[in-house]
């Protein structure tokens, strides 16, 4: 993908820097990075803003999944106040490497809900990321409950999540699920049986819904620009 020669901040948004190269990736098809990723799940913050739900940046996530010694989390994952959450979602990357910044080609979603006390993994491409998932489930299972006595939670693999036509859109199809979980949070809607939200997923994250998320993530990255910045980007 073509650069420019400088990458021009763009937006601040909470805690959210956002560049032009990053205009230049919802532009075109291209694999989504960890800060548009980081970015809309901050949006989505703001436009359900509630305690009950947390957003875990992927850098976090990351963090979460790769931390050689678990116990050592604790103290970290502690300003998260992860046991007052009714819900959860992490991005996933199926980056191996610790060290290489923004690495991996894959990106899924694992969303935990406390009133069925199970984390889902939902992956646009046939589960290929389950190894990840169940590494982070592992690492942060133990930190979700409010006491070490709190039953554990359980992993359940999505087995009927959408799924994407090409190789590059699978950030998109996070960042759908990602607001279709929260729509439903926010809704009260009547619930699968399972007490969970397979079925609003189902219907809102289609390929044609998801086509339009470049668009859709790129007006409201536009929409909060400073005049300044939206001048150069012309």
């Amino acid at each position: 993908m073509g650069k420019s020669g400088v990458d021009e901040k763009i937006l601040s948004y909470n805690d959210v820097v956002l560049r032009q190269s990053d205009l230049e990736i919802l532009s075109g098809p291209y694999f989504l990075n960890d800060r548009i990723i980081e970015f809309y799940f901050s949006y989505l913050s703001s436009r359900y803003p509630t305690k009950d739900v947390l957003l875990v940046p992927p850098s976090i996530a990351f963090w979460i999944m790769s931390c050689p010694v678990v116990e050592s989390l604790k103290d970290f994952l502690e300003p998260l106040h992860l046991p007052d959450k009714k819900l959860a979602i992490f991005p996933v990357n199926d980056n191996d490497d610790v060290s290489k910044a923004e690495g991996g080609s894959h990106w899924s979603l694992l969303a935990f809900e406390k009133k069925s006390n199970v984390f889902v993994h939902h992956d646009s491409f046939r589960g290929i990321n389950k190894r990840h998932a169940k590494q982070l489930f592992n690492a942060v299972v133990g930190y979700m409950g409010a006491s070490n006595s709190a039953p554990g939670a359980t992993y359940l693999e999505c087995n009927d999540s959408p799924q994407q036509v090409n190789s590059y859109d699978c950030g998109l199809y996070v960042t759908a699920i990602a607001r279709a979980i929260c729509s439903w949070h926010e809704s009260g809607e009547d619930k699968d049986r399972d007490g969970l939200w397979f079925s609003a997923v189902k219907q809102q994250v289609t390929p044609s819904s998801v086509a339009t998320m470049r668009d859709e993530i790129l007006s409201e990255i536009r929409g909060l620009m400073p005049q300044s910045s939206l001048a150069v980007t012309k």
